[in-house]
């Protein structure tokens, strides 16, 4: 019996281990994603650079962040609507495209040496509209791949495949960078969107079609139909409890930890600081590549609230202990198992919303969740970019962990 919902169809007694690899429609859109997932973070590897060389704007580094998760904040609701009402192929198929235009614009603007801070901003926010278009049609097909059975392998898969991509997102960017040059590096990055958006066209699954297939009648997608969805979900305290936790994570640390790593990678001194910097992000992202691994090789965790509080609440917890302590390798160590804890989380809360929501409202209520759990993630540049600022970045970190760890307590208490 699934004890998120308490169906005896979710979950079975004994899941198969590395289910959703040997599901030989959901393989090939697993590798495919890891592969859009390391080009999008090579994108960001070369064109930071590029902007950073030539604006010296810390401005314009801080829009950089805001606008990869602004808009999932304000469209990931809408773009689930599009996900609901039709073929998820195309839709992610869209988001491929408009991620391969941008790599090509920047590539003619590095070209012709007529790049300016306003088309960096256009194309910063396009990225990230191309972003959250991607989602919710992402986890649809993830279940139409697999069934409820097996949809958490495919979620935590899933995420494990990203969390590959960003980990080597980064070398590849830099290897790019330096044996191609910024220009023709950017330009080679869009062969990596390819194999995705070509499976897409082979693929028989369109995200619906263990729903009776893509909707015929399309109702109107607007802000009315979303703030239905909205009270829907409102109504569920299961959903509701999700949806707070990856907030909660978002908001607290989200993408900050990532940025403030070199100010630890100096504090900590380990030797050479650039060494040690690499180190502090290779656990980082080893974390959730090393997790996903492990908990679908053994099973550990099942999609329940329970399980989700639990590993948001030790992701709290790891963090914290990671912002005050004054040991390199412990520090190290707390990475890797905050990674790990992050993933659960993330795979857990996703897993439990999918099976949770109402077949005809799947797109918008994960499109509910994607608005929390990545939309939020700009407050934390707030939470501990900004306030670090004023208190230190070991505290401004370490009390965000340690809100996180109150807020998770609080969610468990509704959630019962």
């Amino acid at each position: 019996m699934c004890a998120a919902c308490g169906q005896t169809t979710h979950v079975p007694a004994a899941p198969r281990r590395f289910a959703a690899l040997r599901n030989r429609d959901a393989r090939p859109y697993l590798f495919g994603a890891a592969l859009a997932m390391m080009a999008d973070n090579i994108e960001h590897v070369i064109t930071y650079w590029v902007l950073w060389e030539k604006f010296h704007s810390p401005v314009l580094s801080g829009f950089q962040v805001i606008s990869h998760w602004v808009p999932f904040l304000f469209l990931s609701v809408w773009f689930g609507s599009l996900a609901d009402r039709y073929d998820c192929r195309r839709v992610i198929q869209a988001a491929q495209a408009l991620f391969a235009l941008v790599s090509v614009a920047w590539g003619v603007l590095f070209l012709t040496g007529t790049l300016q801070i306003w088309h960096a901003c256009v194309l910063l926010v396009l990225h990230g509209i191309a972003g959250a278009l991607w989602g919710p049609g992402e986890q649809l097909m993830l279940h139409d791949f697999v069934g409820d059975e097996e949809l958490p392998s495919a979620v935590r898969l899933n995420a494990t495949f990203r969390s590959l991509g960003v980990l080597f997102g980064p070398a590849v960017g830099s290897a790019l960078l330096l044996g191609l040059g910024p220009t023709w590096g950017i330009f080679a990055n869009v062969a990596f969107y390819l194999p995705l958006t070509l499976f897409l066209f082979v693929t028989k699954f369109t995200g619906h079609s263990r729903d009776g297939g893509v909707p015929r009648v399309r109702q109107r997608v607007g802000i009315t139909d979303s703030i239905r969805v909205l009270r829907q979900v409102r109504a569920d305290h299961t959903l509701v409890s999700m949806i707070i936790l990856g907030g909660l994570g978002s908001f607290f640390v989200g993408a900050s930890l990532q940025s403030a790593m070199p100010l630890f990678a100096q504090d900590l001194g380990s030797g050479n600081a650039g060494t040690a910097y690499g180190i502090l992000l290779f656990a980082n992202g080893a974390g959730g590549v090393l997790g996903g691994l492990v908990l679908e090789a053994t099973g550990w965790i099942r999609p329940t609230v329970l399980s989700a509080v639990i590993s948001t609440g030790l992701y709290g917890l790891f963090t914290f202990f990671f912002a005050i302590t004054p040991s390199y390798p412990v520090a190290v160590v707390l990475l890797v198992a905050g990674g790990v804890a992050n993933l659960a989380s993330m795979s857990v809360g996703q897993t439990v919303v999918q099976l949770m929501a109402p077949p005809a409202d799947r797109g918008r209520v994960i499109g509910v969740y994607g608005m929390s759990a990545n939309g939020l993630r700009f407050g934390s540049g707030i939470t501990v970019g900004l306030f670090g600022a004023v208190v230190g970045i070991h505290w401004s970190l370490g009390l965000s962990a340690a809100a996180l760890c109150v807020g998770t307590l609080l969610v468990a208490r509704y959630a019962r």
